[in-house]
């Protein structure tokens, strides 16, 4: 073999190593922290300015989502009702449980995606993801606690400040950095590895059977204007017709507008297929009484949205067909590398 071969081969293995290692740091790895918008995705609404993701921020952020001490009996954490294996909803209870077994009138939302919203909760009532679990945190009928209680908890114990200190360069513990920490660990809850996305991107694994196909396309002319890809929400408040007259204000609880009485925010469908049960008061418990529901029990109430009165008929005919394919298509929206990711376990 001459020179100019050796060389030649030299140089392909090289190629060849770097673009192996190039692709195993582009992949999550464990104590992977960085943040990265997916390709299929907008920019995110959070800038990260004062806030940007570190290793032991995230950490910390971690630590203190799956503590229960945070609650003002020990007995309930943040991660208690958003649980990892149900991409961060409750798959326990229709609705919100806390201390004392306290049952809440709402549905727990599932927790991805987060740095493209603005606004949190079924209302909106909360407009900043660096103060979005101040609500669970106080509600007296989830961890019943008080801000100063648990920033005095935190100063006090064995191990915190020197997390703090560590995350932040102070050991001393306020509420601003403790959101921060919760922030950065929540930011980096994204979910966009599904079938669906590898379809979008065309990748491997990414190939629609003909229901989910014929789903999608059900799924493009019927429901996506208001759950808008790619985050399958337009994030919106609409009422959908679950009831003639919501006992649950909605979105009028926030407005004090009659008009948003029974209006709450239209959910994200990623994920869909483990979230349940669904709607704001977890009343259906199956994708299939969703559909069936959107095919015949539309009450026609006074908030009704436009989308769901066309032609003098409330709800979206469905035949039985069209909704296996609807839900065909509704279950490559599951992210199982989301899902199992071992970054965002209890440690």
């Amino acid at each position: 073999m001459n020179s100019k071969s050796t060389v030649i081969i030299i140089l392909l293995v090289l190629i060849a190593v770097i673009a192996c290692r190039k692709g195993s740091n582009d992949a999550p790895q464990p104590d992977d922290v960085r943040f990265v918008a997916p390709s299929n995705f907008p920019q995110p609404v959070y800038s990260f300015e004062n806030n940007a993701v570190t290793k032991n921020g995230f950490e910390l952020g971690r630590k203190l989502f799956f503590d229960s001490g945070l609650s003002i009996d020990g007995s309930v954490s943040c991660g208690s009702c958003h649980q990892p294996f149900a991409a961060f909803a409750n798959l326990d209870h229709s609705v919100s449980h806390g201390v004392d077994n306290c049952l809440g009138t709402r549905n727990t939302p599932p927790l991805f995606n987060l740095v493209w919203q603005q606004e949190f909760m079924w209302d909106g009532g909360v407009r900043n993801i660096e103060v979005s679990p101040l609500n669970a945190l106080t509600n007296p009928c989830e961890m019943a606690n008080t801000l100063t209680n648990v920033v005095d908890v935190l100063n006090k114990s064995n191990q915190y400040p020197a997390l703090f200190n560590k995350a932040f360069g102070t050991s001393t513990v306020t509420s601003q950095l403790m959101f921060r920490a919760l922030t950065q660990f929540m930011s980096m809850l994204v979910s966009a590895n599904s079938k669906y996305d590898k379809h979008i991107r065309k990748e491997t694994g990414g190939d629609f059977s003909i229901d989910e196909e014929a789903g999608y396309q059900l799924f493009i002319q019927k429901c996506s204007v208001c759950h808008k890809e790619p985050l399958f929400t337009d994030l919106s408040y609409r009422s959908n017709g679950l009831d003639l007259y919501s006992e649950d204000r909605g979105r009028d609880s926030i407005t004090q507008n009659e008009a948003d009485r029974g209006k709450f925010r239209v959910p994200t469908l990623r994920n869909i297929e483990v979230t349940m049960p669904y709607m704001h008061d977890g009343r259906f418990n199956t994708l299939k009484r969703v559909l069936e529901h959107y095919n015949s029990g539309v009450k026609n109430n006074p908030n009704l949205d436009a989308e769901l009165k066309k032609n003098g008929v409330s709800g979206i005919p469905l035949t039985q067909t069209e909704q296996t394919q609807i839900i065909a298509f509704l279950k490559t929206l599951t992210d199982n590398d989301f899902i199992h990711d071992k970054r965002f376990a209890e440690q």
